[in-house]
């Protein structure tokens, strides 16, 4: 009688549901769709035709790469290309915070000097500007500052021409990002650090700037990893950096492939250390500065909270 009645039952479930005699479908998590494993199977296969086409060319010496990979002629030109590279940020940052500030600010000289200084370094190509600072004495033969007088022939030498261009030429992208971060940073937070008593440079110092740090920070990631590269340009005023010491070698044996190939080793073992080192960096001041922000917004919600208090208990005094 029950099992009759089970069947005869109505199916009351809503239009277009799945019935239960049938299966749920399930889509698996992975899928291999022909076309993309077609598209990943010829790029695998022409990375590794390339590879093998390298590795057993007759006309490479192998034998030469690895004599001249740790020679101390190239290890030398890798400690400059560090040099180079490390001076050069540390003066971009600088010069680009203070042309990102001379943009952002309400003084007009200032401002104009800023936008300048960024249009003609962002506009004019590196090497130009390598080869221009190394002959700065042909037009400025003296420097006078005060009793001092300097002889810029003297002075300018391969090493300070590309430390300067180098310098001048990332301060100018560098001002770029620094100002897109602090403009990522909500106006409300300025005027809450303001409001709370803070000057403007400390609102800057202390809440605009760590907020702004987790944008700012991969950019001058990106820009070291590019002067590691951008280093080799300097090789015009043969600053003896890796590429110079690189082709003073093979003007002298010939071996122009294999010495290149030893350059690429170098630069992309550089490059890797950089990246991962920014990876790291990256993820500490992300989880730093986290925990900087909800301390300040804290502090200021707890401070306009006393404030307002304060302003109603006054005002209740002076109504009595």
């Amino acid at each position: 009688m029950d099992s009759g009645a089970s069947r005869d039952r109505v199916d009351d479930r809503p239009a277009g549901a799945i019935p239960l005699t049938e299966p749920v479908p399930v889509t698996p998590a992975f899928q291999i769709r022909p076309g993309s494993a077609v598209i990943a199977t010829v790029v695998i296969g022409l990375f590794a035709g390339i590879i093998w086409v390298f590795a057993t060319s007759p006309n490479i010496r192998w034998e030469v790469v690895g004599q001249y990979i740790l020679a101390p002629q190239l290890l030398r030109g890798v400690q400059l290309t560090l040099l180079l590279t490390v001076i050069s940020m540390i003066a971009g940052v600088v010069l680009g915070a203070l042309a990102a500030l001379g943009r952002l600010s309400s003084i007009w000289g200032f401002k104009a000097l800023a936008d300048v200084y960024i249009w003609f370094f962002r506009g004019t190509p590196l090497m130009v500007q390598v080869i221009f600072a190394f002959n700065l004495s042909l037009f400025i033969p003296y420097l006078t500052v005060g009793e001092w007088r300097i002889d810029t022939n003297t002075w300018m030498t391969s090493m300070m021409a590309a430390c300067l261009a180098l310098s001048l030429n990332e301060g100018a992208y560098m001002a770029e990002y620094i100002r897109g971060g602090i403009l990522g940073v909500p106006s409300g937070q300025r005027e809450a650090a303001i409001s709370q008593g803070m000057t403007s440079g400390q609102a800057l110092r202390r809440i605009i700037l760590p907020q702004a740090m987790p944008a700012i920070v991969p950019a001058i990631g990106n820009q070291t990893i590019s002067m590691l590269k951008s280093t080799s340009i300097v090789s015009v005023v043969a600053a003896a950096e890796l590429l110079t010491q690189v082709q003073v070698i093979y003007n002298q044996n010939f071996m122009i492939i294999e010495l290149l190939i030893v350059a690429c080793i170098w630069y992309l073992f550089m490059v890797t250390v950089a990246s991962i080192l920014q990876y790291f960096l990256e993820r500490k001041l992300g989880k730093s500065s986290d925990r900087i922000g909800q301390n300040e917004r804290a502090s200021w919600l707890m401070g306009l909270i006393k404030r307002q208090a304060t302003a109603r208990r006054l005002r209740k005094a002076g109504m009595r």
